[in-house]
């Protein structure tokens, strides 16, 4: 059954109408007579190949009769007399003027809403300012009218009351060659209304330490080289108490007082392998973005193809920036073939370039395909990716801009290990969207997240408490640590933390034998950081590790919250040794890998406690062993969904990874309240869409909740 929503797209724009704005140096009846050929050609049946006086386009003034209903690009509604020009084209689907010269700015002659190729597209004038690469309509009609409209032109645009229609549309976009175009950001502490001084910093504000000793007691005799302890992070939630908990101004879309503000750059994938329900689901996701982000958050797009260009700058998501965003993200074509670093590269330059700076800062990289411009293929795991990635954005560069690319795998042709590399080398995810109609999700719980960071620039600082004692290893994943000072010290570079995400660290030294006291005193941790909401830098909180040493410890029992992150590192360690065997081609090797891994989880304390997170690793252990039954199920899917549980669980923060058949969905793992509460929403919507709508159903399990801790 065609769908309503098909059916009403159908009807738009039956009268063959283009309703153009009055102009103070034109008057309607000039126009009229110039058209008077056009009109006498439209009078019968339009012509199977159309001409340029018989194109199936009719203009006329604004009072002329026009089409009505609704334009198929902004999903507005179109009336004539209301300062904006219509378009009807020769297939006689109707859009506003300024949507549909958007949609075709870069080459696109198809029609938005039934396919059909176009032989004359609006606005093409060679002998103006305003250049285009499309064919233009010769004779005098058309582009005597073009010329009138182009010579009232103020700064490339044609206004009438408030409407301002841009004309600088072009394929080959002139950029300028530094990106110091952005809109200015606003100032959150003029517009929050409050003062450092005034926010409340009590102990529910800020970063909380929990340290976990593998047991609580050791005997004065006994001595230990490898003493775990686990160091466990929890961030505060995004929210500010003032004076006396009460806030001097609401929160709001507009003001945002509640979180910081957010530069969003997003990398995205319009190569020809792009077409069909991809570039739909894609614009459909972005459309998502754009709609969450405050008017404090900028944004700008980048679309890279055989090249890379930037299709919007980086603007505020106020109401216009909005509306432009989404007319340029709907004027996606999808062609040419895959530059991926390119496209990167350019994704970085609008941070490099930037005039003002939001405290928040983040790309988002989507591709579907390998790379056809950079990569040898000979390279191994890894190999070469390093210089793919600006310098800039290396998370180990000290002076780099501290910026994450959040890389996401779009269906089973891409390179998998060139987005985790990419997402790895800049301290982003990397994430494996294998059911194209999850991607809105996918998109959804990187923002989420984004959109929620209270702790920036953490550094945490471990030392022994004692001079006797001494540090054997820092166990801290994808996070860098050094050991110094004889391995009497330690730090971790953190990076930026969520709201209430959490970090586990593991620590171990030696722990020598006590002959007097009967308390020891073993780490002091301190955590070191920045507020960017408030813009405090400095912040810092300490907490002391002790255990008991009586003479004899009896029954003591290993924590469970140290057994549960051992469990993770080894199934971390598993799936990167069982990844090497799968590149080397020995399957069955890296299947034995996973299965021994899976049975020592089982035999844990974690694991017979019930723990959640050891549930969930031996679930996504044997899911990897199936991906791995042939080489073509691994090439397909195995690959990236390996790389994508690498980076949740060395970077301890969510990924969206292939499509989770099992009710443990261990794909919610490190998935925070606001991660949850943003994929929530991207479903609700398009689970309360009629389906007649034309969106689709998707299934909500991939996604469905946050994994909770015990």
């Amino acid at each position: 059954m065609e769908s309503k929503w098909r059916k009403l797209k159908l009807a738009l724009g039956f009268k063959k109408t283009c309703i153009l704005p009055k102009t103070t140096d034109q008057p309607s009846s000039s126009i009229s007579d110039r058209l008077s050929s056009a009109s006498a050609s439209l009078s019968g049946r339009r012509p199977s190949t159309p001409t340029p006086s018989s194109s199936g386009l009719r203009l006329s003034s604004s009072s002329s009769s026009s089409s009505k209903g609704t334009c198929a690009i902004c999903l507005n509604t179109m009336k004539p007399g209301q300062g904006q020009a219509i378009f009807t084209a020769e297939c006689s689907h109707s859009f506003h003027f300024q949507c549909i010269t958007s949609n075709v700015r870069y080459g696109n002659q198809i029609c938005p809403v039934c396919r059909a190729k176009w032989k004359e597209v609006p606005f093409q004038n060679t002998a103006s300012n305003v250049s285009h690469d499309i064919s233009q309509p010769r004779g005098d009609t058309w582009s005597g009218i073009l010329r009138r409209l182009s010579s009232s032109r103020q700064n490339g645009t044609v206004r009438q009351g408030s409407s301002r229609l841009n004309l600088n549309h072009n394929h080959n976009i002139t950029e300028p060659a530094i990106f110091d175009d952005d809109d200015e950001v606003l100032d959150q502490q003029t517009s929050i209304t409050h003062h450092v001084n005034d926010v409340d910093h009590s102990i529910e504000n800020r970063m909380e330490i929990t340290t976990y000793p593998e047991v609580s007691a050791v005997s004065k005799s006994d001595s230990h080289d490898n003493f775990t302890v686990l160091v466990h992070l929890k961030a505060p939630p995004y929210s500010i108490k003032q004076n006396g908990g009460r806030s001097s101004v609401e929160p709001s879309v507009e003001t945002s007082p509640s979180r910081a503000r957010v530069d969003l750059v997003t990398v995205l994938d319009v190569s020809g392998s792009m077409t069909g329900s991809k570039i739909t689901l894609l614009k459909q996701a972005m459309s998502f973005v754009i709609q969450n982000l405050s008017s404090s958050d900028r944004l700008s797009i980048i679309v890279f193809s055989s090249t890379a260009r930037r299709i919007f700058p980086l603007r505020r998501m106020n109401d216009d920036g909005r509306q432009q965003a989404l007319r340029a993200v709907n004027a996606l074509v999808p062609n040419g073939g895959t530059d991926i670093a390119e496209g990167l590269k350019k994704g970085v330059k609008v941070f490099v370039d930037r005039r003002w700076k939001n405290p928040v800062g983040g790309i988002m990289l989507l591709t579907d395909g390998q790379d056809t411009h950079n990569i040898c293929t000979t390279a191994g795991i890894g190999e070469g990716y390093q210089s793919l990635v600006p310098n800039s954005i290396h998370r180990n560069n000290g002076e780099g801009l501290k910026i994450p690319v959040h890389a996401f795998g779009f269906g089973v042709d891409h390179d998998a290990t060139l987005m985790h590399s990419i997402s790895e080398i800049s301290g982003g995810t990397f994430s494996f969207i294998e059911a194209e109609e999850v991607i809105q999700d996918a998109f959804a719980q990187c923002i989420g997240g984004l959109l929620s960071v209270v702790v920036q620039d953490l550094h945490v600082e471990v030392r022994c408490a004692q001079s006797r004692l001494q540090l054997s290893s820092v166990k801290a994943g994808s996070y860098q640590s050094t050991l110094t000072n004889n391995a009497r010290m330690a730090s971790i570079k953190a990076g930026d933390l969520y709201a209430e995400e959490e970090r586990d660290f593991l620590v171990t030294l030696n722990v020598p034998v006590e002959k007097s006291s009967d308390e020891m005193s073993l780490l002091i941790i301190t955590c070191i950081y920045s507020d960017p909401i408030t813009k405090m830098e400095g912040l810092d909180v300490t907490s002391e590790v002790k255990i008991q040493r009586p003479n004899v410890a009896r029954d003591q029992v290993v924590s469970i919250e140290v057994d549960r992150q051992r469990n993770r590192l080894q199934a971390t360690e598993a799936m990167a040794e069982a990844r090497v065997e799968a590149e080397r081609g020995d399957l069955t090797a890296a299947i034995s890998v996973l299965e021994r891994c899976q049975r020592a989880l089982s035999e844990t304390i974690s694991a017979q406690a019930g723990d959640p997170l050891c549930t969930s690793l031996s679930a996504e252990l044997k899911e990897m062993q199936d991906r791995m039954a042939t080489r073509r199920v691994y090439e397909e899917s195995g690959r990236a969904y390996v790389l994508s549980g690498m980076s949740s669980h060395l970077g301890q923060r969510a990924t969206a990874r292939g499509d989770s058949t099992d009710s443990t969905s261990f794909v919610r793992a490190y998935q925070t309240p606001s991660m949850a509460d943003m994929v929530s929403r991207s479903q609700t919507i398009l689970v309360r869409t009629p389906q007649s709508s034309g969106n689709i159903l998707r299934p909500t399990k991939s996604f469905s909740g946050r994994q909770q801790r015990k």
